[in-house]
């Protein structure tokens, strides 16, 4: 029987009549070969490592070993390393259905590492697979729950949700998955030609309200500026002087005399 005690599993019962046997045997085996024996014995874990152990099958008391130096008995102690780094690997790219019915392609980056090494062996098979094959599906049922605009735009709280959910489910197997990113979302060609489309056609509307407001603010600005040439002659003399001083400064041949009106009737009631 196995109980949990301190976030680790440890046995409830010892090894029995034949266990011990084994043990006094494999101890003698280890006095009489000694220091040969040292070889098969003592063990070494690097740092980022931790070594699970176990005795005739059943795990041994005080949780993972490391770093650094451990004994084990041969014949009767076998043990499994785990790396503790921060592992990252890539989601292979899945085909979502999204809520408002249009079809995406999105992969994603999760990073994660094993916080607890006796959980990661005793309660899981194989954690990194498995934690690769939730992160999988994970990403698809998030997204499921989403719209097209909501993805493309809101991929910070996407990987939050992500992060939590995959952080949950593999808390019993010792994992920590430290940070989940949503790398790429690839359209369908002909959504990608529409959406184009739709841009373009906002971009002429409001670049046609923009032209339209100049030119009532231009028409106005006119308005103004004849109701003041009106009550003074003059100021149109002026303004056709500097007009003529602005067209000779551009090096132009041709110079256009406006006629007022007024002068051409006379010729033409005659």
């Amino acid at each position: 029987m196995i109980v949990l005690k301190n976030g680790q599993e440890e046995p409830s019962g010892g090894i029995g009549c034949c266990g011990y046997i084994l043990y006094a045997l494999s101890m003698l085996t280890i006095i009489i070969t000694f220091p040969f024996s040292l070889c098969l014995c003592i063990k070494v874990v690097q740092e980022y490592e931790r070594a699970v152990i176990f005795r005739l099958g059943r795990l041994l008391s005080g949780g993972a070993k490391g770093p650094g130096l451990f004994f084990i008995i041969p014949c009767m102690d076998s043990y499994t390393k785990v790396d503790l780094r921060t592992v990252s690997f890539d989601v292979p790219p899945q085909e979502v259905l999204t809520r408002d019915s249009v079809t995406v392609a999105v992969d994603a980056v999760v990073y994660y590492r094993v916080k607890n090494a006796t959980m990661s062996i005793t309660n899981v098979e194989d954690a990194n697979r498995s934690t690769r094959l939730l992160a999988a599906t994970t990403l698809r049922n998030v997204l499921g729950t989403k719209n097209l605009s909501e993805i493309l735009s809101d991929r910070e709280n996407i990987s939050h949700l992500m992060q939590t959910s995959l952080d949950e489910a593999t808390d019993p197997w010792g994992v920590k998955v430290e940070r989940v990113e949503v790398k790429d979302v690839r359209l369908p060609v002909q959504l990608q030609r529409a959406m184009a489309a739709e841009a373009e056609a906002s971009r002429e509307a409001r670049a046609k309200v923009i032209a339209a407001e100049g030119e009532q603010k231009a028409s106005k600005s006119l308005k103004e500026a004849a109701d003041i040439m009106i009550q003074s002659p003059a100021a149109l003399q002026l303004r056709y002087l500097q007009t003529l001083n602005t067209i000779s400064a551009e090096k132009n041949s041709t110079i256009i005399f406006p006629l007022p009106i007024d002068m051409l009737s006379v010729f033409m009631k005659k």
